[in-house]
């Protein structure tokens, strides 16, 4: 249409200026006789353009005109006998020729459309001139040659041991286990060869750019139609345009004469009153015409295919089938509405440019990038620099916000402990099989595959698992499966409508499991927990505030020896911990517990010996609390008691009582039965006196008395000689006891009071402190 239309302009031009410079009429008088002898033959009419009579006319009278005068006839007979179609049809052609021009670019030129399109040009230009589009068709190349020569070479056994051959190698190919996505570059490829040149790294953040710039495009642009219709609105006002210009051209033509019969009222002047005129350029405008009508229908034809393509066409989708086949990229992702309509576009230009483009629509050619620049970056000398020790001693790698999991990771053969956090996709190869230290691995709001072989590896050599997600679909299926591992801690959202997901993944293969951690926001315990019942040691469920209300599942698991819940909202202590017989920890931390009185039923759980309800609001300490005989630790800090019973103290094998931040104001005299007692921590009350019974404890090893009213340290604080660790610090003290002295044990560092109170001590007492070595307590 371009080509057709540029023509028409030309040739409008061209025909415009002959008729402009020799468009003219000879005109000469006619005779009386001689008219009337014409009148008489019937072979020709004033109307008449071909057909001239041939009869002999009747001689006339001599014209006696001179020139001036036939000039001035012709000039006159020009505007007069002249019709309009003939002197100005070129003109009207060029103006609608003009037209043509102007909206057969009008959709590319529209500001909606126009800003979109050279949006998708200019992508397009990247996309075809990037040093990536090049390297992944190379790579692509490379793999189909190789993929040849592996049959070529299995054909040499026939064809029936080559079917089995492949069927053998389909079933032992490592695949995923999560996810339907073909890994084509799978965590085992490793660059060789000239095909596999590392981009530098302006290309590849220039490809990093296009892949977001055609990802952004593709979001504004699948979405509308807007484009599409424009361009079909466009061609069907140019085929109404045509069919017009067509008609008043076939009105009009037939009526462009040779003759004429001109009567320019100026026999005054001449002498006569008629004059038979001929127009000189008739013929040649007449061809010119049926030419340009041949165009016109030519263009008419064209628009008319154009609408034939647009509605019989799916040109709103567009599939990379064919490039899917042809390529390794086998995830490009079909299109649709006005981003399927400027490909189909583009292939008819040319089908390379959307063959390339789609490299950069493809989420493997994109992980695959990342994988080149990941690996070229992180290099394993890099990585071991990364390499710490952790407080238990361990190699432990944490990586950060990569775009990927290096391959130099897995030649870490050292590593224990592998930590990965805000990666978008970790891939876990059979390389992994080289890590054989490796036990404990960390995924922190990671999307983590893995291939089989890795997976075998993992499950029969990994013990613990630390994984955070913010939706229950971010657990990957695997980690039920994992059967050698001990530890598993998950951390995220798993509301009410979330639990069922988790019972679609049965626990039961995880058959050495002793530690459960769950930080999350149920409102009920996953029902598949009790396929843990047999071998589940610590369940730990940090709940975020949200009200446990369903505890029954506890009942089951009798084999529990530590059981926390913190932040669960629960106002009484659960009756199924009741049950749980092999119990030795017990913690209700951050909850809302303001009674304790079923605490009377732990008489029965002969293995209890630690209890923790910090950070709750009891009021008060049942008395029966001395049932609990075995009781050894009972941590009661951050509640609201005000006074303590004295069956407290009875209990026999108590060392550990944490009374700290609560509101008491007296310490029973009872304090000095606890005979085994070697912790203990009073801080934050309202206490004025500590009782001389209490430095009986001559077991006691930390004493933390800070931050109350306290005006006299008693001397009896000598007794306690295997104190470590002493806190008066925030009391009403004037002085200290040189009996501190007798505590030989205890640290300058460890001992926490006012600089000038410690001044106050002897000065042998106070050398001896700064020499005593710390203890650890």
């Amino acid at each position: 249409m371009d080509y057709l239309g540029f023509f028409m302009f030309m040739f409008t031009i061209f025909a415009g200026s002959i008729q402009l410079l020799k468009d003219q009429v000879a005109c000469f008088p006619v005779l009386e006789d001689s008219y009337n002898a014409s009148n008489t033959n019937s072979s020709t009419t004033p109307n008449s353009t071909h057909r001239v009579s041939t009869e002999p006319q009747p001689k006339g009278h001599k014209a006696n005109l001179d020139y001036q005068q036939y000039t001035f006839v012709n000039q006159m007979c020009y505007h007069i006998a002249m019709p309009w179609y003939s002197k100005y049809f070129l003109y009207l052609v060029l103006i609608n020729t003009v037209m043509l021009m102007l909206s057969s670019n009008f959709w590319f030129k529209y500001p909606k459309t126009s800003s979109k399109i050279e949006h998708f040009v200019s992508i397009l230009g990247k996309c075809f001139e990037s040093p990536w589009t090049t390297k992944a068709l190379s790579e692509t190349v490379c793999e189909d040659s190789e993929e040849n020569k592996q049959k070529l070479f299995a054909g040499q056994s026939g064809p029936e041991q080559l079917s089995s051959d492949n069927q053998d190698e389909r079933a032992n190919s490592p695949q995923p286990v999560l996810g339907n996505n073909s890994m084509k570059f799978s965590a085992e490829i490793t660059p060789e060869g000239p095909s596999m040149t590392i981009l530098d790294k302006k290309d590849s953040e220039q490809a990093k750019a296009l892949f977001e710039k055609v990802r952004t495009f593709r979001a504004h642009v699948e979405d509308s139609d807007f484009i599409y219709n424009v361009y079909v609105t466009q061609m069907v006002i140019k085929v109404l345009k045509l069919i017009v210009i067509l008609g008043y051209i076939l009105a009009y033509a037939v009526d462009i004469n040779f003759i004429h019969i001109c009567v320019p009222e100026v026999e005054f002047l001449v002498g006569y009153d008629q004059f038979l005129c001929i127009h000189n350029m008739s013929s040649v405008l007449t061809k010119l015409l049926y030419i340009f009508m041949t165009i016109i229908v030519l263009y008419c034809l064209l628009c008319l295919y154009a609408l034939f393509w647009l509605f019989q066409d799916p040109l709103k989708e567009y599939s990379f089938e064919k490039v899917r086949e042809e390529s390794s990229f086998s995830d490009i992702p079909d299109v649709k509405n006005d981003f399927a309509f400027l490909l189909h576009i583009v292939d008819q230009y040319d089908q390379l440019h959307s063959k390339r483009f789609g490299i950069f629509l493809s989420e493997v050619s994109e992980n695959k990038l990342r994988e080149i620049s990941l690996n070229h970056e992180w290099t394993l000398e890099k990585l071991r620099q990364h390499v710490t020790s952790n407080a238990q001693a361990k190699q432990e790698l944490h990586l950060l916000m990569l775009s990927g999991l290096p391959n130099a990771v897995f030649d870490l053969t050292e590593l224990e402990v592998l930590k990965l956090e805000l990666i978008p996709e970790v891939r876990i190869s059979a390389k992994v099989s080289q890590m054989t230290n490796l036990q404990e691995l960390h995924l922190y709001n990671c999307l983590a595959k893995v291939e089989q072989t890795g997976f075998t590896f993992l499950r029969d050599h990994l013990r613990c698992l630390h994984m955070k997600f913010t939706d229950v679909t971010e657990i990957p299926p695997w980690i039920y499966l994992l059967s050698c591992l001990r530890e598993l801690y998950l951390s995220g959202s798993l509301n009410s409508e979330h639990n069922k997901m988790i019972g679609l993944e049965s626990l039961k293969d995880l058959r050495h499991l002793k530690t459960l951690y769950l930080k999350s926001n149920l409102d009920k315990l996953p029902t598949h927990l009790t396929d843990l019942s047999s071998h589940l040691v610590k369940l730990v469920i940090h709940n975020d505030g949200t009200k446990l209300l369903v505890l029954k599942t506890l009942k089951k698991m009798t084999s529990l020896c530590e059981l926390e819940l913190h932040h669960c909202d629960l106002e009484k202590i659960p009756p199924a911990v009741f049950s749980l017989t092999n119990l030795q920890d017990l913690d209700l931390k951050s909850n809302s517990l303001q009674t304790i009185e079923e605490v009377i039923t732990f008489q029965h759980l002969k293995r209890l010996t630690c209890l923790k309800l910090c950070h709750n609001k009891i009021i008060a300490i049942p008395p029966n609390i001395n049932r609990v005989r075995n009781l050894e630790s009972l941590y009661l800090s951050y509640n609201k008691l005000e006074t303590l019973p004295c069956t407290l103290f009875y209990l026999p094998k108590l060392r550990y009582l944490d009374l700290s931040y609560n509101s008491i104001s007296v310490i029973p005299f009872e304090v000095g039965s606890l005979q085994n007692l070697q912790n203990f921590d009073i801080t934050g009350n309202k206490v004025e006196v500590l009782p001389k019974q209490l430095f009986r404890c001559i077991k006691l090893k930390v004493l933390c008395v800070g931050n109350n009213r306290i005006t006299i340290l008693p001397e009896s604080i000598g007794q306690l000689t295997q104190l470590v660790q002493l806190d008066v610090k925030g009391n009403c003290l004037d002085h200290l006891p040189y009996q501190l002295g007798q505590c030989q044990q205890l640290n300058k560092s460890l001992f926490t009071v006012e600089d000038h109170l410690f001044d106050t001590l002897p000065l042998e007492v106070k050398e001896q402190m700064m020499e005593v070595p710390m203890f650890p307590v």
